[in-house]
């Protein structure tokens, strides 16, 4: 797999690239990762990349140009099988997002930076915009690293052990269960006798039961934090049609272990 990553700050990405699991991949030519610093496509004696935004407002812009540039040099080379770009109206990154991903052979990461980049840059590149979720980072530089990771610890010849990945949290819909190592107590705290009997029916029915437990939980988090949109009333019909989010969204049930 081959990912490009265009960003104001790639120095922010090298360690993290370089370092464990992603560092330990390319230097087995699992996956190759190329940085492009949005700067040397920048505009004047300065590299300028940014500048304010239309309409008045605060912070600064990407500007069209840096980007579009960065991104033809990157398609004289083939046309990749994805361009992604972050915004918050993105589709939600996954786990099911990462697994289709983690079958392309070639990405390519525009972050943003500011108050973002100018909207007719990624009308005509994008082939995708992403959301991890509803908050704001300084720059797409840590959205990226996140995607890169969960993607590249996918690949074959990876990790040491590929069915760790398998049982990751949400692959079969739920969470892992919660895991332990020695020593068997600990403050005061036991190992669960489940995981300590050597039956591995006993062992994987208490696994299911907790990985049930924890999503339920998560299920709850989820339907208690689903109001975060505020929309105002509306004065002159600007917020006509659109509705506002409800508490309790419905969510697949998870049969109650104890039924």
């Amino acid at each position: 797999m081959e990912i490009d990553i265009i960003a104001a700050v790639p120095d922010l990405l090298r360690s993290f690239l370089d370092h464990s699991i992603l560092g330990r991949a390319q230097k087995a030519g699992c996956v190759t990762v190329r940085l492009h610093n949005l700067h040397d496509y920048g505009l004047g004696r300065y590299r300028q990349i940014d500048d304010y935004p239309y309409g008045g407002g605060g912070g600064m812009v990407i500007r069209c140009e840096p980007v579009a540039a960065a991104l033809d040099t990157i398609l004289k080379d083939g046309k990749p099988d994805e361009i992604l770009f972050f915004g918050p109206e993105g589709q939600p990154w996954h786990q099911k997002s990462a697994n289709a991903f983690s079958l392309k052979k070639h990405l390519v990461l525009v972050c943003g930076h500011y108050k973002g980049i100018d909207q007719r840059v990624v009308e005509t590149y994008a082939t995708q915009v992403i959301s991890l979720g509803p908050y704001v980072l300084t720059g797409g530089e840590l959205a990226a690293a996140v995607m890169t990771d969960s993607i590249v610890r996918l690949l074959p010849g990876v990790l040491g052990d590929e069915m760790s990945a398998l049982t990751d949290s949400f692959q079969d819909g739920l969470l892992a269960p919660p895991v332990y190592t020695r020593p068997e107590i600990w403050r005061g705290m036991r190992v669960p006798s489940e995981l300590r009997s050597g039956d591995p029916k006993k062992v994987e029915a208490w696994r299911l039961q907790m990985a049930e437990l924890r999503t339920r939980q998560y299920l709850e988090h989820q339907a208690e934090s689903s109001s975060w949109v505020f929309l105002p009333e509306p004065e002159s019909g600007a917020h006509e049609g659109l509705q506002r989010p409800q508490r309790g969204l419905s969510h697949p049930k998870i049969p109650d272990p104890s039924d």
